[in-house]
């Protein structure tokens, strides 16, 4: 008989996202990342089209409801789900696809507690929503409660939480209403000219990753912010350590990518970065609105 004790701990992360032919969005630019810090990745997409739509018009070819369903019924009923140590949804064609990312969630915990679960919920930017009402909803009403962290820009944040935030302060309060544990709100107002940041709200901690922002940013940042902080997490590194090193890694990324005139990350091409970012980011630790509250 085998000792579960000799078992391998629990490493693999199912990627449950966006899927394009070209570029490094969606689960292209999660599964990579993730595979080259050494995470095997279950892949499950969620639609699939040639090109990122900020490029353009594009095909798209959307899985149908109830096969989808039937998929997810797959993968939560796995003999090897005890493979899984966490779980990153992102961009959803469908409300109902919802569902089923609950039911895997539910699955993988339930064979390992200490696995995380990142919603990543891709539904918008300052320009609105770019999802249906529907998805939208689905996404806050069936995942934000049950996620250990979710990761929405500013605005996504702003959608779920049906007000504007106009500085830091409110996002962090927001930040705190929304639910999870662990709340990473990107592309947050930073505290010094020309700055832009990833605000981090614990139940503890209220954090501040600052660096320049840059213009014409291609697409995928947020995708690879919250594979990156779900790896940092699994690694155990403190909240404080995990927000640097995830923020300077996709910032070095983006700003040799610019550098060189790309429309779509470069990840391939700066795979050291994941793991060995040089990159300059300001760390700032800020007052927790609970602490304020009680002041």
């Amino acid at each position: 008989m085998t000792d579960s004790s000799d078992s391998p701990a629990p490493r693999a992360i199912i990627v449950i996202s966006s899927h394009v032919a070209r570029g490094t969005v969606g689960n292209r630019a999660a599964a990579l990342a993730l595979e080259a810090l050494g995470f095997p990745v279950w892949i499950v997409p969620t639609v699939m089209l040639p090109w990122h739509l900020g490029h353009g018009p594009s095909t798209r070819i959307s899985p149908d409801p109830d096969q989808f369903a039937a998929f997810m019924d797959d993968l939560a009923s796995t003999p090897w789900l005890s493979e899984v140590a966490g779980v990153l949804s992102g961009f959803l064609g469908d409300s109902r696809q919802a569902e089923g990312v609950a039911k895997v969630v539910k699955a993988v915990k339930a064979q390992n507690p200490k696995a995380l679960y990142v919603c990543d919920p891709v539904i918008g930017d300052k320009g609105g929503l770019y999802v249906s009402e529907q998805v939208a909803t689905a996404i806050r009403d069936l995942l934000i409660p049950i996620a250990d962290v979710a990761t929405p820009n500013r605005y996504e944040l702003e959608w779920l939480i049906g007000r504007p935030l106009e500085d830091l302060h409110a996002l962090m309060a927001a930040a705190a209403q929304l639910g999870p544990p662990t709340m990473l709100v990107t592309s947050a107002p930073g505290l010094l000219s020309g700055g832009i940041g990833n605000l981090m709200l614990t139940r503890s901690e209220a954090l501040l990753a600052e660096h320049r922002s840059i213009d014409n940013a291609p697409h995928g940042t947020g995708d690879l912010t919250a594979a990156l902080l779900l790896a940092r997490l699994l690694e155990a590194q403190p909240s404080a350590k995990a927000l640097q090193s995830t923020t300077a890694s996709v910032f070095e990324i983006l700003a040799r990518t610019t550098k060189r005139g790309g429309d779509e990350l470069q990840i391939e091409t700066d795979i050291q970065s994941l793991s060995h970012p040089m990159a300059m980011v300001q760390l700032r630790h800020l007052t927790h609105p609970e602490r304020d509250r009680r002041a």
